[in-house]
Order: structure tokens, then C-alpha cells, then sequence
């Protein structure tokens, strides 16, 4: 909403000298946001000057100039303006490109030194063959409009002013407005006599209602006949509850909008278009109130409020013929639907260049009719978002009579005799409000009277009666007609809390109570997270919607199980593709990778961690009610027990290599190695004991894949990626990725992850080469001897797998590094190599492994 001060300070004390700025420091005070300061960009010196001569010249250039003397000053009055540039005579040499004026007009002449919108200075400058020293100008110049009828006679704006005039002040151009955010609870506000309200509240200042001082006559049976026929109400309402129409006729059709009205408009953010126009949105913007007018002469018999019928259409003021919807809310006439209400009317009956008899419509709509219709056809304006938040009912009459005498005054019309008032006024809802609740609420004390007078400010009727339980004073509010938010005492409570000022209330942070914080999953998905970045992988996020055949791909082990797997199908989806909620991560975490590759950056690690949906035999309940009505308790506990497992996962990709080349070096392309790697280090991180074994997933490539494992339950898979899908993502053949169950990791993990001692001793380091058949698993062996060597084993680890020259067919090497210490003690060599050899020992009864 944006204030222009001028209007303001006609039902405000706003002082003279405010500027916007301090409008809108006083506005932060009851809540309204502020927003931007507006104005015309336009400085000074710009006056009025009358054209003397004027000498037409043709140029070389095919142009014909005009060669213009001008006067700037009164007659026998001495020349106050000063600039390097202006004629001490009063006389200004001029050169227009313009022909629309003649000798003898006024026209608005911008003085050298004065900047015109888009920081355009004038200045006295030489062009064919003249000293041009200033310009006439045109509305586009100045920022009044786009029209392009060449300068501006102020004779054709109705205008005679007295030469050398402050055209700033004349046309009303030195005037700035406030621009405040309003939400959509607080729709009063949209007008000039509700931000004047709002204004008295911040500053305890009076203010004039420009409602008080319209006198509209009751309703009669002269006026145009209109009837309600909504057969479809919505939410148990009626789409219109008041319906004013009033006729003026004999209006001028010439008539052009007040440079007043027009600027005023133009700060507030509304274009002029033509007076009859330009009425209704002033309208509008000084009393909250949406108008439409009709051309009455093109209206045909009895106005009639209706929904739409199937099929029905309307050719709207923008030109489009738009297929109505059964609940758009219509006025219509004899020859059908001429307006949807509340938010545009039709095109039958606009009022044109030539209309000179206007009838006014003034009227109160459902809210959420209007904001269906408006949403359904896109049609979003300054009328509808005042319907769409509610107008008072009570202003409806008063707003016709404000037009209607603004068309007499302005287009000399008349105002025809007859008043169309159709319509029942709201029962207003009385709110019971306890005069100590807003102090237990807010956690200021507010007297019982303070909370008294902010009601009665408010313009709430407001009597009083005692609690017989305790003597407490209860106040009995019934809110005004423009408050149609009031309805509950927590709504009463927040205007105390708003009238008296935020500033009041003390800034006291609550105390946490001891033992409390972060919970431990979210410890240790915090503890992983920072692992993984700390290792260098980059933490992403993405969608969590899919297609079916992602889930099937990723989301189960195998195709028999991907086939039978349960997903959330979405009844609204952004995309038709991805119409399905994740069931692993992989999908969208593979897609933030081949977006990056596409661009570049081929060597990349990312991770992520997020929920997965994961649906149970039932999806929420087949007996959910209609909009409006409140579930059952049953229907709650059947949507509850359908709502899908989301547990948490987590996700890795490594493609390209893991550093960048250089002399000297070649970098190693990431395998399944890495993935696995990442995995091992989330379970030092969280203190689990972790196991990898050989797997199979049908999303990975086959004899590349591993499980992982803990306490002989999967939670995850880490490899590479099948190659055949990595082609279909444009992604390196050797992509690998990793993805396990991060709430089954966390669940295994300890409370608290202790830290080992570090031992002073020095190790013992012993290699072992073990041949075994081909299809031994090496993580197999590897657990063997680690279990085999006792406690004196520290650390055990693969370094070599071979097979080939001098290992029998169907064989291979394994080669583990074995490390051995003792915490009280340096152990000999002799006790490293009785633990190697038990070890060995086992290896060979478990596994038929041979030493090599």
C-alpha cells in the first residue's frame, strides 16, 4: 500500500514538514512493515511558460524544428531564477521538435539546472544553429504517462495558470508517498481512512473518518433493480451480502481526470486512464471500498448475482474470452454475464470515450469466492485484493455516494434519484476477553483500564461484567466492521500488545532446563556430516521426488524385490516424470553429479542426507471429509497410521579422480575402494563396528559391490555403479557411490564414542601372503586372522591381490599387513610371529589357504 502524504494529512495531524520516512517510522509502531519511499524524480526549476514566437525550420536532415520564444516571467515582474542558462529577461530561446502548440499557449518549460526522470539534467546546449536553454515538455518526459501527442498544453488539462508558476506545485508533483507491506489479516489497511487510523494509534493523535462526512441516502424503489441468486454458497455463505448501485447521468465524456487526483494516483500506484476510471480506484484508495462502473446505457433489464452455468463465458475488459467455472460468482443482466465479482467486469459493458450516463457498483463479496475466481483465472488486481481480505459492509453505500458526487463535481453530471440498497448486514462475533489475560498471555502488565481504552480505540463496542468466581472483569467486545479478523480473545490480545507498543514488552530469553539439547541421532548425524566434509566430500541437497523406475533401481537389492517395493505416489507432482517420492537417495544425489559434471567439474565428491518415504500396507484414509469439515478422532488415528516411514539415509557419489595432475603425478580415479572408505570412517566417527563383505545389488556392478554390515544386518551398499545406468546419466563408467541406513548406524552406536589410549609402546609390523581358490571372499580371510591373531593384533589391513605368473590357475594371492603392540610392554619378535602363525593356522583350516 502506498500513502501519499498530501492525502494523509487531510485526515491526519501528519506535520507539514514529515517526510515519508517518518511516516513510516511511526507506521513500525502498530506493525505495518515499511516498504520503499516513492516520488516523481522530478527537481526544479520547471515553470509555466507561454509560447511568443515560434519559427519553423526545415533542416538537412529532413527534420522540421520549431525556433521558440518563450516567457517565463510575469509581465513588469524582475527574473528570481538562477542558473547558468536563463535569460535574465524573462525570455527563454527554445528549440521543440513538437507541433501541437501554438503562440499564446502555456506550455511546461524545464529550466536549465532541472533533472527530469532517469537523472536526465537540463542545461542551456547548442543544437541547429541555436542555444537551446531548457526544454517544453511532454508527459513521457516528465513522467506523467506514456502519451506520445507531443508537449503539454496546459489549456487541454483544463488549466490557465499565471506564468512562471512552480509546475511542481501546480500539478501537484512535489508530494511523495510511503509504501508499508500489509498482510493479508489486516485488509483495513488497504485505504487511506484505515492507514489514517492506524497512524492516530501510533502517534495518539485524532483523525477524520472520510467516511463520517459522506451523507448517503437511503435505498428506494427508483433505483436499478437487482436480486441475489447464488444457489451455490461456499462454506455455508452466500457469494454477495450487499449490493449498492447508484446512476449518474449527463456526465461529459471529455472530461479529463485533476492533475490532483491524477498525481495522487500515480504515487499510489495506479495509472490514470479516464476520469470515470480514474473515480473508482480513488475510490478505492480512500475508503478501502472496490467499485465498478457500467455504461448504463448498454445495460439491459434487471441486474442479477449469480454463479456461472457449465459452459458459460465471458469476454472480460483485457479482451479475453474466459471459460467460467460453475462457482465463479457473476453479475449479469439480460443479455448474461457482464462481470465476474469482485474481480473484473466485462467488456459488454465497459465505459468508453463516449459513455455519459454511469451506473456504480458498490458491493460486498464472499472472500473466498472472489479468491477462487481470481486464482482460477489469474486474474489478480488492486479490487480483488480488497475483496479477497474482506471490505466493511457498512462502507458499501457511502462509497457510491462518494463517486457519484466526485462524477458531479468533476464531469458535471447528475445524480439520478433512485438508491439500489439490496442486502442483510453481519451479525458481528461478540469476543469475551478476561481483563487479566492479556498480561498472562504477553508477560506485560497492561491495567485494567489501558486494555479498556485500546478496545474502545480500536472501535470496538465494548461493555463489562464480573467473573462470580473470582471478581475479574470480563469485557465483552464486539468488534467494528472493518476488523473482520477479530474473532477470538488471542486476536484482542495481540491489538493490546500492538496499541500499547511492542517496545513494551521485556526481551527475556527462556532459560533451557538442564539435561536438554541436541538429541543423539542429531548429534551424530551432525558428527558424520562434519567427517565427510572434513574428508573433503561437499554436502548437497536435492528433491525428494523421483520417477518409478529410479526407486525400483535403487530403493531394493534386487529386481524381484524392486518389483513388489510399496512408494508414495504424488497426486499433484511438479514434473509427471518424478510423480513419486524417494525411496533412496541415489537418484537425485546422481543427479546433482551429472549436472556438475555437464559442466565441468568431473572430478567430484558429493554426499548427502535427507529422509526417504517409505509406505506401509496403507496410505492415510479413504473417509476424509470436505473441505470445512473437521475429521473424526477415528479418520485423525487412520491418516496418522498411514502416514509412511520416513527413516534417515545417506548417500555418496565419487566420480573422476581423487586430486588433480601435475609433473610428477598421476591422480588416481576413484573406485569402489573410496566408497567403502567413506563408510569405514562414519563408523570410526560413531563408534560402530562396522562390516564389509562381498554383495550383490542390481544398481551396482556385479563383483564390485559390497555390504554393509552391522550386527549381521545390511544397512547399506558401497561400489561402483552399474555401467550400463551411468551411461544413462552421462557419468563416468567408474562412478562409485555408497548408501546406508543412517538411522539403523545410529541406533547401533554407543551413547558415547570413547576415545583408545594411545600407547608409548612401539609396534611390531608382519606381512602374511596367503594363497586361496578364486572365490574366496578376501574380507573373509582378512576376518580370520584378525580373529585368529588375539589381542595383540592392532591393526590388519589388504594390500595386494594377485593372480598370474607362479600362482596356480583358479588361485590368488592375498597379502595383509599385520600390526602388533602391546600396551604394558615392547614385544619381541618372537611373540609377533606366534601371533602371525596362529593366525596363519587358522586361515589355512577355515579358508584351505596356503602360505606363499
Amino acid at each position: 500500500m502506498r500513502i501519499p502524504l498530501s492525502w494523509l494529512r487531510e485526515y491526519t495531524q501528519l506535520p507539514a514538514d514529515a517526510t515519508a520516512e517518518d511516516l513510516l517510522a511511526d507506521l513500525v509502531k502498530v506493525g505495518l512493515e515499511e516498504e520503499d519511499v516513492h516520488g516523481f524524480e522530478l527537481t526544479g526549476p520547471i515553470v509555466v511558460g507561454k509560447v511568443l514566437e515560434k519559427t519553423p525550420e526545415q533542416h538537412s536532415n529532413g527534420k522540421t524544428i520549431n525556433w521558440c520564444r518563450v516567457q517565463v516571467v510575469p509581465d513588469g515582474q524582475p527574473q528570481t531564477l538562477d542558473g547558468k542558462g536563463i535569460d535574465p529577461s524573462g525570455v527563454q530561446g527554445v528549440v521543440c521538435g513538437a507541433h501541437n502548440f501554438e503562440v499564446g499557449d502555456k506550455v511546461i518549460v524545464t529550466m536549465p539546472g532541472a533533472v527530469l526522470p532517469g537523472n536526465f539534467k537540463i542545461s542551456a546546449r547548442k543544437t541547429y544553429g541555436h542555444t537551446s536553454a531548457g526544454m517544453i515538455a511532454s508527459e513521457s518526459e516528465l513522467g506523467l504517462g506514456d502519451a506520445h501527442d507531443g508537449i503539454v498544453v496546459l489549456s487541454k488539462w483544463g488549466l490557465d495558470p499565471e506564468i512562471g508558476t512552480d509546475v511542481l506545485q501546480l500539478l501537484h508533483l512535489d508530494d511523495e508517498a510511503a509504501e508499508i507491506n500489509v498482510t493479508p489479516d489486516r485488509g483495513y489497511v488497504l485505504s487511506m481512512r484505515g492507514v489514517a487510523r492506524e497512524y492516530a494509534h501510533a502517534t495518539r493523535t485524532e483523525f477524520t473518518d472520510p467516511a463520517c462526512a459522506i451523507k448517503a441516502p437511503p435505498a428506494n424503489d427508483q433505483g436499478w433493480p437487482v436480486r441475489f441468486e447464488d444457489t451455490a454458497p461456499i462454506h455455508g455463505k452466500l457469494g454477495v451480502s450487499r449490493f449498492v448501485a447508484r446512476r449518474v447521468n449527463n456526465i461529459d465524456p471529455k472530461a479529463t481526470t485533476p492533475s490532483w487526483m491524477s498525481a495522487r494516483l500515480r504515487l499510489a500506484g495506479i495509472r490514470p486512464l479516464s476520469l470515470p476510471v480514474d473515480i473508482s480506484n480513488y475510490v478505492m484508495l480512500e475508503l478501502g471500498q472496490p467499485l465498478h462502473f457500467y455504461d448504463a446505457d448498454k445495460l439491459t433489464g434487471e441486474i442479477v448475482v449469480r454463479r456461472a452455468h457449465e459452459g458459460e463465458t465471458l469476454e472480460t475488459l483485457d479482451g479475453k474470452t474466459r471459460k467460467l467455472h460453475v462457482e465463479d460468482l457473476l453479475i449479469t443482466d439480460e443479455s448474461g454475464a457482464i462481470g465476474m465479482a469482485g474481480v473484473m467486469g466485462g467488456l459488454a459493458t465497459e465505459v468508453s470515450d463516449f459513455t455519459t450516463s454511469v451506473l456504480i457498483e458498490s458491493a460486498n463479496f464472499d472472500t473466498i469466492s472472489v479468491s477462487r475466481t481470481q486464482r482460477r483465472h489469474r486474474l489478480p488486481s488492486e479490487a480483488s485484493k480488497r475483496n479477497t481480505r474482506g471490505v466493511d459492509w457498512y462502507i458499501a453505500d457511502k462509497a457510491a455516494q462518494r463517486a457519484a458526487e466526485l462524477l458531479v463535481e468533476l464531469a458535471g453530471g447528475t445524480i439520478d434519484a433512485g438508491v439500489t440498497d439490496v442486502g442483510e448486514p453481519p451479525v458481528m462475533p461478540t469476543v469475551q476477553l478476561r481483563a487479566d489475560y492479556p498480561s498472562q498471555l504477553v508477560g506485560y502488565d497492561y491495567p485494567e483500564a489501558q486494555v479498556n481504552q485500546v478496545l474502545g480505540d480500536l472501535g470496538a463496542d465494548v461493555s463489562q461484567q464480573r467473573d462470580d468466581t473470582d471478581g475479574t472483569t470480563i469485557f465483552v467486545v464486539t468488534p467494528p466492521s472493518w476488523r473482520t479478523d477479530l474473532n477470538i480473545p488471542e486476536d484482542l490480545v495481540e491489538e493490546v500488545a500492538r496499541l500499547v507498543g511492542y517496545s513494551h514488552i521485556p526481551a527475556t530469553l527462556p532459560v533451557p532446563p538442564p539435561g536438554r539439547g541436541l538429541t543423539k541421532a542429531q548429534r551424530m548425524r551432525r558428527r558424520i556430516a562434519d567427517a565427510l566434509a572434513g574428508a573433503g566430500l561437499i554436502e548437497t541437497l536435492s528433491y525428494p521426488f523421483v520417477s518409478e523406475a529410479q526407486n525400483r533401481t535403487f530403493g531394493s537389492p534386487t529386481e524381484e524385490t524392486a518389483q513388489t517395493q510399496r512408494m508414495v505416489k504424488l497426486a499433484n507432482p511438479i514434473s509427471a516424470e518424478f510423480g513419486w517420492l524417494r525411496t533412496t537417495i541415489l537418484p537425485g544425489l546422481l543427479e546433482t553429479a551429472r549436472r556438475n559434471v555437464s559442466r565441468g567439474f568431473r572430478d567430484l565428491t558429493v554426499f548427502e542426507t535427507g529422509k526417504v518415504f517409505l509406505p506401509g500396507d496403507t496410505i492415510g484414509s479413504a473417509a476424509i471429509p470436505p473441505l470445512g469439515v473437521r475429521p473424526t478422532d477415528e479418520v485423525l488415528a487412520e491418516i496418522e497410521a498411514g502416514i509412511p516411514a520416513q527413516p534417515y539415509r545417506l548417500a555418496a557419489i565419487f566420480t573422476g579422480h581423487d586430486s588433480a595432475p601435475g609433473p610428477n603425478h598421476t591422480p588416481r580415479a576413484y573406485d569402489w575402494q573410496d566408497p567403502i572408505g567413506a563408510a569405514m570412517d562414519i563408523a570410526d566417527v560413531t563408534g560402530v563396528e562396522l562390516s564389509v563383505r562381498q554383495g550383490s545389488h542390481h544398481g551396482f556392478h556385479p563383483g564390485r559391490v559390497a555390504e554393509l554390515v552391522v550386527h549381521d544386518e545390511v544397512i547399506g551398499y558401497a561400489g561402483e555403479l552399474l555401467p550400463k545406468l551411468l551411461e544413462d546419466w552421462d557419468l563416468p563408467e567408474r562412478t562409485a557411490a555408497m548408501e546406508l541406513d543412517l538411522d539403523a548406524l545410529i541406533a547401533a552406536a554407543p551413547d558415547v564414542v570413547e576415545a583408545q589410549p594411545v600407547v608409548s609402546y612401539p609396534a611390531t609390523y608382519q606381512d602374511v601372503a596367503l594363497v586361496v581358490d578364486h572365490d574366496v571372499v578376501a574380507a573373509e580371510v582378512q576376518q580370520t586372522l584378525q580373529q585368529a591373531a588375539g589381542e595383540l593384533l592392532e591393526d590388519i589391513g589388504l594390500f595386494d591381490v594377485y593372480a598370474g605368473t607362479g600362482i596356480e590357475e583358479g588361485k590368488k594371492s592375498l597379502a595383509f599387513n599385520l600390526r602388533f603392540r602391546a600396551a604394558d610392554r615392547t614385544l619381541t619378535t618372537d611373540e609377533a610371529s606366534e601371533a602371525r602363525l596362529a593366525a596363519i593356522a587358522a586361515a589355512e583350516a577355515q579358508h584351505g589357504a596356503v602360505l606363499r
